[in-house]
């Protein structure tokens, strides 16, 4: 039976346990490791609207500013679960036997704006206007083997530029990156659209492209620790359970499109709103605006793209960036979630 039956037929089942409603015991402590930012929104609402609890599930949100110390911080038994990109320091660890991804997250999907290739009005001013052009000039990332490394690579092999000609600065902080953009100390980074926008609506960056439109992929998983999996897998299905609930919300506030093909804009959407701005964007009176410019893709139910992760790691091991030779497949546990 192949992967997508499975994972619809798991998916059904999930959401039919979290329709059951709260459970009578005593909530399971969950730890959840993720960025501060707005790309996990469907964690926001599922946690707003009480579907961790009514799972049995009570679900801590611990706050990294760069993807590679959750997976990290997961190792050393401070978290439970995670969700950010999926970085070569992550393959390393996962291919221990430490660290299994369990679900999807932010996908890059064509014509849907996630991440921004930006660039600083020096560089902008002095010709670099779109990605191809992106050589021979220096790109800020958080750090060696992290998700904007591996997209700046992927670029280069789309666009037929030689990525060892771009000189990198890791300045290990998200924000840090486009602060380096923005005082015009790098040329170029990568950054979600409700980060990039705002800068650009200031005059104080220029965005060349999305990386959506250019190279497809999955940005961001769900994972969970090995021994989270082995010991506490019925914990896991309710979790899961819980999180689609919360992808359900967020595609229906914000991907679906009129027969234009526009967003649809409605009394569904402006009831998650409040509840993301609990974590992001709080008392900023532009939050609205700054949801709406900046909300990337989620597959339904958080299906996981298998392949794209998989691909994932063999880009990492030809970069000598992680151990090859380990089948990525040992990596994922697709039990939980749906697949692709």
């Amino acid at each position: 039976m192949d992967r997508v039956l499975l994972g619809r037929r798991a998916s059904l089942g999930l959401l039919a346990a979290a329709a059951l409603g709260p459970r009578a015991d005593a909530a399971d402590p969950l730890r959840l490791g993720l960025l501060h930012t707005l790309s996990p929104a469907p964690f926001y609402i599922a946690q707003e609207r009480g579907y961790f609890r009514n799972a049995g599930i009570d679900l801590t949100f611990v706050f990294f500013q760069a993807a590679q110390p959750i997976a990290a911080a997961a190792v050393a038994g401070d978290l439970d679960v995670g969700v950010t990109a999926l970085t070569g320091g992550f393959f390393n660890l996962a291919a221990t036997g430490a660290l299994k991804v369990i679900g999807g997250a932010l996908h890059e999907q064509r014509g849907y704006d996630g991440s921004a290739i930006v660039v600083s009005n020096q560089a902008f001013e002095s010709g670099l206007t779109a990605p191809e052009m992106l050589a021979g000039h220096s790109f800020a990332i958080t750090q060696y083997g992290s998700s904007f490394h591996y997209m700046l690579g992927r670029i280069a092999e789309a666009k037929g530029f030689d990525a060892k000609s771009v000189t990198l600065r890791p300045v290990q902080q998200v924000p840090n990156m486009l602060a380096a953009v923005q005082s015009g100390q790098v040329d170029a980074t990568i950054a979600i659209a409700s980060m990039a926008r705002p800068l650009v609506a200031q005059g104080q960056a220029h965005i060349i492209g999305w990386v959506g439109d250019i190279v497809p992929y999955q940005i961001t998983a769900l994972f969970a620790t090995n021994q989270t999996v082995e010991r506490q897998a019925d914990m896991l299905h309710r979790f899961a359970g819980a999180y689609q609930q919360g992808v359900n919300d967020y595609r229906a506030a914000f991907l679906r499109l009129d027969a234009k093909g526009q967003p649809i804009i409605d009394a569904t959407t402006d009831a998650v709103i409040p509840l993301i701005t609990k974590y992001v964007f709080n008392g900023d009176p532009a939050a609205r605006g700054k949801i709406l410019e900046g909300v990337g893709y989620y597959d339904a139910g958080g299906a996981l793209d298998v392949a794209d992760v998989e691909a994932q790691y063999r880009w990492f091991a030809a970069q000598g960036l992680v151990k090859p030779g380990i089948d990525p497949a040992t990596m994922i546990d697709t039990r939980f979630l749906p697949t692709r």
